[in-house]
C-alpha cells in the first residue's frame, strides 16, 4: 500500500450549544481533516487536538506540523503491507498520540476500501449497534441541568454524565440523586482536583454513581491508586491513559478500575486493539470516550466501541446533539432503545465522506 498524497484540511464547525467542561467553553470546533490517497482509493481521519492545549499537550497547530514536516514525508516513501505497520513507521516520534492516530485512522479506512470491508470488520467488532451515553457540561444552575438529564432520558440514552469541577460538584450530584435516585449517573472532573480533595469523593461515595472519571492530574496515576483505596466508587481513568503501558500500568497498581478509550488520545486504532487485547486477559471493562468528533471521527469510534471489551455505554451521541453541519452521509442517529447503529455496510468508516461540505468548511 504505497500512499501517494496527504491532504489536510482545517475545517471550523459550529456546535449548536456551548460545552463547558473544567478546562473551559467550547462554541466553535476547529477540527484538522486527513485524507490519504491511493490507487484511486480515499481514506479519512479526524484530528481531536483542541485550539490550545487544555485536555492534552498537543493542539491543532502542533499537530499540523508534526504531520506535515515528519509523518507525511516518511509515509510516502514507505510501503505499508497493512495498517498496523504505521505504528512502527513513526515509533520515533514521542507522544503526538493525536497526530498519528489520525493519519493512522485514514490509513485503516483506506485500506478498508482496497479490500472492500468494512472498519468494524477489520478490528474484529461484532455488536450491530452499541450502547450510548450522553455527556453534559456544567450548566448555568441545576435546574438547566436536571432538565437536560430529563430530555435525554426521554430519548433512552443509557447513561448519563456529568461534568464536575470545584464547588459543582457534591451538592450537584445530591440534587440530580434527589429527582432521579436510581439512573445510570456518572461524574467526570476532568483533572480539576488534587488528592488532598479526597473528602469530596468519599463524600460522593454515597450517591451509588457508576464510576468518577479522571479526579486527578493525567500523570497522578499512584495518587489515583490512593485515592482509589479511600472510596467504593470505581475511578475511571481517560487522560492518564496514552498507550497500552499506561492501561497495564494502571490497572496492576489498581489506580483504575474502568478505563475509557479514546483511540486519538492513544496514538491511533492499532495502540486501541492493543489496549483491547490487554482489557481482555483481565476481563477489564472499556468504554469509548469521545471528543465531540464529528461524523468521520464518531464512525471511527463506533467501530471501536463494537469490540467485545467495550461493555460500558460510550459517549458517541447522535450527530444532532453537537452539530447542525455535517461531514458525512447519513448521520448519526439514536435508536429507540438509545443504542447507535455501527456503519459496517460499506467499505472503510462505513459512511459517505462528503468532501464538498469538508471544502465549504476549511478555513
Amino acid at each position: 500500500m504505497k500512499i501517494e498524497a496527504i491532504k489536510l484540511y482545517h475545517v471550523k464547525m459550529e456546535l449548536r450549544n456551548p460545552f463547558r467542561t473544567s478546562f473551559g467553553v467550547t462554541q466553535e470546533r476547529e477540527i484538522l481533516v486527513t485524507r490519504v490517497q491511493s490507487e484511486g482509493y480515499d481514506g479519512y481521519g479526524e484530528c481531536v487536538a483542541e485550539k490550545g492545549p487544555w485536555y492534552s499537550g498537543e493542539t491543532i497547530d502542533s499537530c499540523q506540523s508534526i504531520i506535515t514536516n515528519f509523518i507525511s514525508p516518511w509515509l510516502k516513501e514507505t510501503d505499508l503491507d497493512h495498517p498496523r505497520d504505521f505504528k512502527k513507521l513513526v515509533q520515533q516520534i514521542k507522544g503526538n498520540q493525536m497526530a498519528k492516530a489520525c493519519i493512522e485512522d485514514a490509513i485503516w479506512g483506506l485500506y478498508g476500501h482496497m479490500n472492500n470491508k468494512s472498519l468494524q470488520e477489520l478490528i474484529g467488532g461484532t455488536k450491530e449497534s452499541i450502547p450510548s451515553g450522553i455527556s453534559l457540561g456544567i450548566q448555568q444552575n441545576t435546574d438547566i441541568l436536571i432538565e437536560k438529564i430529563g430530555k435525554a432520558l426521554e430519548k433512552n440514552y443509557q447513561r448519563i454524565k456529568i461534568k464536575i469541577e470545584p464547588n459543582w460538584d457534591v451538592e450537584i450530584v445530591k440534587k440530580i440523586r434527589d429527582v432521579y435516585p436510581n439512573i445510570p449517573l456518572m461524574v467526570d472532573a476532568n483533572s480539576a482536583y488534587r488528592l488532598k480533595d479526597k473528602d469530596i469523593f468519599i463524600s460522593l461515595d454515597r450517591f451509588n454513581l457508576m464510576m468518577i472519571e479522571q479526579p486527578l492530574q493525567y500523570y497522578d496515576i499512584l495518587d489515583h491508586a490512593k485515592l482509589q483505596k479511600e472510596i467504593a466508587t470505581p475511578i475511571c481513568l481517560d487522560e492518564s491513559i496514552k498507550s497500552v503501558d499506561d492501561a497495564r500500568v494502571a490497572i496492576e497498581s489498581d489506580a483504575t478500575r474502568i478505563i475509557n478509550v479514546k483511540p486519538a488520545r492513544v496514538g491511533g486504532i492499532t495502540e486501541t486493539l492493543h489496549i483491547h487485547e490487554l482489557a481482555k486477559e483481565n476481563s477489564f471493562p472499556l468504554w469509548c470516550g469521545g471528543m465531540l468528533e464529528t461524523g468521520i471521527g464518531r464512525a471511527k469510534n463506533l467501530a471501536v466501541a463494537s469490540l467485545s471489551t467495550f461493555t460500558l455505554p460510550n459517549d458517541i451521541s447522535e450527530s444532532e446533539r453537537y452539530y447542525t453541519n455535517y461531514l458525512v452521509d447519513p448521520i448519526f442517529e439514536l435508536n429507540s432503545d438509545g443504542t447507535i447503529s455501527v456503519p459496517n455496510k460499506q467499505p472503510g468508516l462505513g459512511i459517505n465522506v462528503n468532501l464538498d461540505a469538508i471544502e465549504k468548511y476549511s478555513k
